[in-house]
């Protein structure tokens, strides 16, 4: 039986930066196409150790006047920061969870009732074993019990592609892709012993090619210095094995090993973010992101200790997480079907909303605030209406006062099951969280994209693009990104296409004409690439290319069917090769 322990030694996964020029960045010709609820995995998290409780205000003051500009996650990221607003929402005594929508509020508000709840916690768990069994995927398994060293190293294999092509890509297609993969490389010694360009042709389609390649340098090492079986620790995996960060390395260890470990995607921030009632942006405030990290880390070490060290629990877990926030849990949720209502502050502020339950603005120290949550216009306006109202009094006995009155009738209004009416207000609210900020505008650009068929053979001129950055390493047709502030035309276009051949070919008499224009969506980036075909007549043999280097090659129509090409170039061989039929 293979030993599921191994050393724990820190590392940092690459992302995929979002820059895009004709050789830059680190984005693909399917970005745009994925879904955008999958972000890349955070690659920091913070936790804590022995605090002290949440600290009590020595005096008090006014409340402090909130705008709907203000911005709470201005304040400056610090390691030491992160700590302590994890301390005081995870050390301070859990709340009864009658929450009420209004801010501000202390930080200790988010502590997930979810900790605390085992029935809702087992609810989650029978809902998902419900799940699997209908929206079925190949690499889902059954834990593995006593298994022998070639099992484990298989199983770990798997969930390892599945995990990576699963980043910004959707199930769906993504299961075709896998079977398919398995079929070709059933281990990772079969990986391991195929060569880059065979791995980069078969992952065309899905995007960010850097996978692919990290994903073959990982195989050959995991095989040459491990014997062929992945690390079974979060720090083993992210020191050892290329590309694989915090989430896929949390995957990995609980689905595979059993560890108690998160895997926190963009699904389960979405999810938690509700749970915690945390209205923070996950994207960009490194705060929210250690919060949530640390609310999934204890989550599933809670949830792992009725089995012990080991078993199915963690893995079992982080998936119902993660398939709650695809299936149910999504940018719009179905707040009627989910079954962990109970402990869903979004909801419960959802629900308080739509039976008129209000609580005052409570009278909360400078510096004791939660910083983690932005307000929304209503909200600032709620919380300035009534502090101005109560400007003078003593808000302490007031506050409470009506908490107490507010939930007395929460408990009388508990127990009737809401009204459709109700649950479209739960939902609306729902869909506040997690912060949502504006999306970036997606650049214009234009192309041109040279096809060069010289007469004698019918082949064609490819070039292939550098190492790294944009489609690194894949070939295509040779292209010229446009001046971003071109105004082009077809006139326009001609001049420019025939400028740019003449540095490949030392004639151009053979032009054809633009044969059309392919569209294509990158994640930060519409292009257009407009399509000019060239006949080199090259009977005469002084016609040749000019000398350009080891990146341009001439291939036949078959070799560039089987070449490694993005999605987008492919759909310009498809314009090209009609002119010939």
């Amino acid at each position: 039986m293979a030993c599921r322990k191994s050393a724990r030694i820190a590392a940092q996964e690459p992302k995929p930066p979002n820059q895009y020029g004709p050789h830059n960045g680190d984005s693909d010709d399917a970005a745009g196409l994925m879904s955008a609820s999958q972000p890349s995995s955070p690659d920091s998290a913070s936790s804590a150790s022995d605090p002290d409780p949440e600290p009590r205000p020595a005096k008090r003051r006014k409340v402090t006047k909130h705008t709907p500009n203000t911005t709470r996650s201005q304040t400056k990221y610090s390691k030491s920061n992160s700590l302590s607003l994890v301390q005081s929402i995870f050390t301070s005594a859990p709340h009864d969870g009658r929450a009420l929508p209004l801010r501000p509020h202390r930080p200790s508000y988010h502590q997930p009732l979810l900790l605390s709840s085992p029935s809702v916690q087992a609810s989650l768990l029978k809902w998902f074993q419900k799940e699997q069994t209908t929206r079925l995927m190949p690499w889902r398994k059954p834990f593995l019990t006593n298994p022998s060293r070639a099992d484990l190293s298989r199983r770990a294999y798997e969930v390892w592609i599945s995990e990576i092509m699963l980043q910004q890509t959707r199930v769906a297609t993504v299961i075709a892709y896998w079977n398919k993969w398995m079929t070709k490389w059933p281990t990772i010694e079969d990986l391991a012993q195929a060569t880059e360009a065979q791995v980069v042709n078969m992952w065309t389609g899905l995007g960010y090619y850097s996978r692919a390649r990290r994903i073959h340098a990982g195989a050959q090492k995991v095989v040459a210095e491990m014997q062929g079986l992945l690390p079974d620790t979060v720090e083993g995996l992210m020191k050892h094995v290329p590309g694989v960060g915090r989430y896929t390395a949390g995957a990995i260890s609980a689905i595979v090993f059993g560890e108690a470990e998160p895997m926190v995607d963009g699904n389960v921030m979405r999810v938690l973010s509700r749970q915690m009632g945390l209205m923070g942006d996950v994207k960009g405030d490194k705060r929210v992101v250690d919060v949530l990290w640390e609310a999934a880390d204890r989550l599933v070490k809670v949830v792992a200790e009725a089995d012990g060290e080991e078993g199915e629990k963690p893995g079992l877990w982080g998936q119902a997480l993660m398939e709650l926030g695809s299936t149910i849990c999504t940018p719009k949720p179905q707040c009627g079907k989910c079954p962990v209502t109970e402990s869903c502050m979004a909801y419960a502020e959802g629900l308080a909303l739509a039976r008129g339950l209000k609580q005052a603005v409570p009278d909360i120290e400078d510096g004791i605030a939660c910083v983690l949550c932005e307000l929304v216009e209503e909200d600032a306006m709620e919380a300035s209406s009534q502090a101005t109202e109560k400007k003078g009094r003593q808000q302490t006995s007031k506050f409470f006062e009506a908490f107490q009155a507010s939930s007395m009738k929460e408990k009388d209004v508990a127990s009737r099951t809401p009204s459709s009416q109700e649950i479209n207000i739960i939902i609306s609210h729902a869909q506040r969280f997690p912060l949502k900020k504006p999306k970036k505008q997606v650049r214009e650009e234009e192309a041109l994209v040279c096809a060069i068929r010289r007469v004698s053979d019918g082949q064609y001129l490819i070039s292939r693009r550098p190492d790294k950055g944009l489609l690194a390493g894949l070939w295509e047709f040779p292209s010229y990104i446009l001046p971003a502030s071109n105004d082009s035309t077809t006139k326009s276009r001609k001049k420019q296409a025939l400028d740019y051949a003449s540095g490949l070919v030392e004639s151009t008499d053979g032009y054809r004409g633009e044969l059309g224009t392919v569209p294509w969506l990158f994640s930060h980036l519409r292009l257009a690439m407009h399509v000019h075909l060239f006949q080199l007549d090259d009977s005469d043999r002084s016609l040749r290319t000019l000398p350009l280097g080891s990146n341009y090659r001439w291939a036949s129509s078959d070799e560039i069917e089987s070449e490694s090409m993005g999605t987008g170039m492919k759909k310009c061989w498809s314009l090209i090769k009609a002119t010939r039929e």
